[in-house]
Formats: C-alpha cells, structure tokens, sequence
C-alpha cells in the first residue's frame, strides 16, 4: 500500500472529512501545491479553487473551497476552508447567481470594505463556474 497523508477538511461549522490520503492536490494563493506523505511543514492560504484528493493513484473526489488556510506537515494536510462543496454538487444557475448577486453588490459598494467583499465574492464565483467547467 502507498503511503498516506491524514487529510482533514474543517468549515466553519463541521469537520467535513478526515480520511488517508496518497496526496491532495491544493489551490494555494501563490499556485497549485500537492500534498504529500513526509512533507515539509507549511502553511498557505488559499485562493477559491479545488482540491483534488488522490487514493488509488487518480483523482477520486474534487472539492470546491472559497478560501482559507491550509496547514502542512509531515502525517497531515489540514484545510480550514472558508466554504466547501463538492464539485459534483456545484451548479452553473447557482454559480451565475452568485456571480451577479455579487456584481450588483460592488456597483453600490460605498466603502472600500464593501468593495473588498464584493469583490472576493466575484472571484468565488467565477472559480465555482471554472470547477464545473461553464
């Protein structure tokens, strides 16, 4: 058998999943980094994207997260995700939705604090129509 890093995946509310896996592949701010078995300690953030889990040697589940903070070392890769869902349960409606929800929001956006939310909902949900292919 393969070696195999603990992957913890945390929201705000839940532990979502906690499983071995051979490696997570993560959308870090600064580009894509694996993780894997007997990594050097590290902590990232995130950027909205997805994170592919490998067992078996392939992918076998992809999760959409809007942000958040990954930690590294060398038996774990622990994810504290803004917002996780699987991609197989991401709609383009839903996505366009937020999309233009998000729009109008930065259009009557007065202060910079409100431009800067708008703003990072825009890319949340241009990345959720990237991870469904739309």
């Amino acid at each position: 058998m393969a070696d195999t890093t603990q992957l913890e995946l945390v929201s705000p509310s839940e532990l979502l999943k906690s499983e071995a896996v051979e490696m997570v592949v993560v959308p870090g701010s600064e580009g894509n980094f694996g993780a894997l078995p007997k990594h050097a300690p590290m902590i990232a953030t995130l950027r909205p994207g997805v994170l592919d889990i490998y067992k078996g040697g392939k992918v076998e589940e992809q999760i959409f997260v809007a942000g958040g903070l990954a930690e590294v070392d060398p038996e774990r890769c622990t994810i504290l995700a803004e917002e996780a869902r699987p991609v197989s349960e991401l709609s383009a409606e839903d996505a366009n939705k937020r999309l233009t929800n998000a729009r109008n929001a930065l259009e009557k956006a007065e202060s910079e604090h409100a431009k800067t939310a708008a703003a990072a909902e825009i890319a949340v949900a241009n990345a959720m129509l990237r991870a469904i292919g739309a």
